[in-house]
């Protein structure tokens, strides 16, 4: 039955690849009650801005986008809507700051949108109460963005309580999706054409199935039996949860990706401790060694906290000799800005902004002169990519990604987009391989 025949609604999606699959539910389950999904705001009647809340930054995007949506209310009662992370932590802030905003939607509600957007939105409308247990039935629809990549839930929440993170309290407790209904959802994915799956979660180290007690690397085998699965990542890891087994299980597996992105957020151990992260320098460095010994060719990637309160320039230094001794493939790198109802944001945030921003700007070009030597070993090699798309840059180009998540540019004579290709590498840069296709067709199986 459907409730909101003839409604248009655009989806602005800003934050992490939670945020991404939220959004593709989001859309699935308007779209299933009959709405219309619209590429411009000028062309909805329903506007829902569905944003993180663990940066800072996405925050100010959110604010600056409803100014901008203010006169499309005025003009033609435009429906504003805010669902994600931010909607969970700033309900009232929102609805007071914000008095444009004609409901909040946290991320364990986004089934009652429907209910919301088919009544009367004469008052506020507030949904963030949480739920302990998998709601499997709220989940089953997904408007997804990509014919050839599929990210899959297996939970949510988290229950380590890092200092500096607002993910238990955006997000919850942990809880965890039931292993069939993970594994029959990839199967549907191949039919269907994906070649890529991406396991999501807060945690999925963490993961144990409610009934079974499958645990991830146990996930990870019978994911990697399916027929037709050809690249399955994961994201994202808690070094502290991260162990021999699983490390074991990706060396063992045929279609796990030799690719992982393993947060380490400092390279002192002092740091780590103060942010309550449950491993130190060594620790980390361990699992580290023991996935290089397992994957010579393995790619990794990590986040970077600068300026943490109390962070002298010596552990800021350590962060650097960390990034130098690994040889991450990637980085993601911020500014620490204290976030609402944390245990840091209780202290005092004594770093400087222009020490951060010294700090970052350091941190950013170690890595990039790392990244490019990385890349500098690729040229005259032939690798696997799978084809997203035309390139952003060079609409006669194609872009894609290699096993180790390098973005790849390359030529070709006919259209490769959702396919396997092998592309010999000619030329590089920091952030990017570009290449000439010597092949195309079917993966291997």
């Amino acid at each position: 039955m459907t409730h909101l025949t003839g409604i248009s609604f655009f989806l602005r999606t800003l934050g992490c690849q939670m945020n991404e699959n939220d959004s593709e539910r989001i859309a699935g389950l308007l779209v299933a009650a009959g709405a219309r999904k619209t590429e411009r705001v000028e062309d909805a009647q329903v506007v829902i801005v569905n944003t993180c809340a663990v940066r800072g930054k996405s925050e100010d995007k959110l604010f600056s986008f409803l100014g901008r949506l203010s006169p499309l209310k005025r003009e033609r009662g435009l429906v504003i809507g805010v669902a994600g992370c931010v909607a969970q932590l700033y309900r009232e802030t929102l609805l007071a700051k914000k008095p444009d905003v004609d409901f909040v939607v946290g991320p364990d509600n986004y089934h009652r949108l429907t209910e919301i957007l088919s009544q009367r939105l004469g008052e506020k409308k507030v949904a963030t109460a949480w739920s302990r247990e998998w709601n499997e039935d709220a989940r089953r629809s997904l408007l997804r963005e990509s014919p050839v990549s599929a990210y899959v839930t297996i939970m949510e929440g988290c229950d380590h309580f890092c200092a500096y993170c607002v993910v238990p309290y955006a997000r919850g407790r942990e809880k965890y999706r039931p292993v069939g209904a993970i594994l029959d959802e990839v199967r549907g994915l191949v039919p269907a054409g994906y070649k890529e799956i991406q396991l999501l979660g807060q945690n999925v180290n963490s993961y144990r199935d409610p009934e079974t007690g499958t645990s991830f690397p146990e996930l990870l085998e019978q994911a990697d039996k399916i027929p037709g699965v050809e690249w399955i990542r994961f994201i994202t890891s808690n070094p502290r949860n991260f162990g021999r087994e699983i490390a074991e299980t990706m060396a063992a597996s045929r279609h796990v990706c030799r690719q992982l992105h393993l947060p380490l957020q400092s390279g002192s151990s002092s740091i780590l401790k103060k942010m309550k992260r449950g491993y130190g320098r060594e620790e980390y460095l361990e699992k580290i060694a023991l996935l290089r010994a397992l994957m010579p060719e393995i790619c990794l990637s990590t986040d970077i906290i600068v300026g943490f309160p109390g962070e002298t320039e010596d552990e800021f230094r350590e962060t650097l000799s960390i990034l130098e001794d690994v040889e991450f493939a990637n980085i993601f790198s911020f500014r620490y800005s204290p976030r609402p109802q944390t245990q840091a944001a209780r202290l005092k945030d004594d770093v400087p902004f222009e020490v951060k921003r010294r700090r970052l700007l350091e941190v950013q070009e170690l890595q990039k002169s790392i990244q490019t030597r990385i890349h500098r070993s690729f040229i005259g090699r032939t690798i696997r990519v799978l084809c997203l798309g035309r390139s952003k840059k060079d609409s006669r180009a194609y872009s894609g990604r290699s096993e180790g998540y390098q973005v790849v540019n390359f030529s070709a004579q006919e259209d490769v987009v959702n396919r396997f290709v092998s592309v010999r590498i000619t030329d590089v840069g920091p952030y990017s391989l570009r290449g000439k296709i010597e092949e195309t067709g079917p993966s291997p199986a």
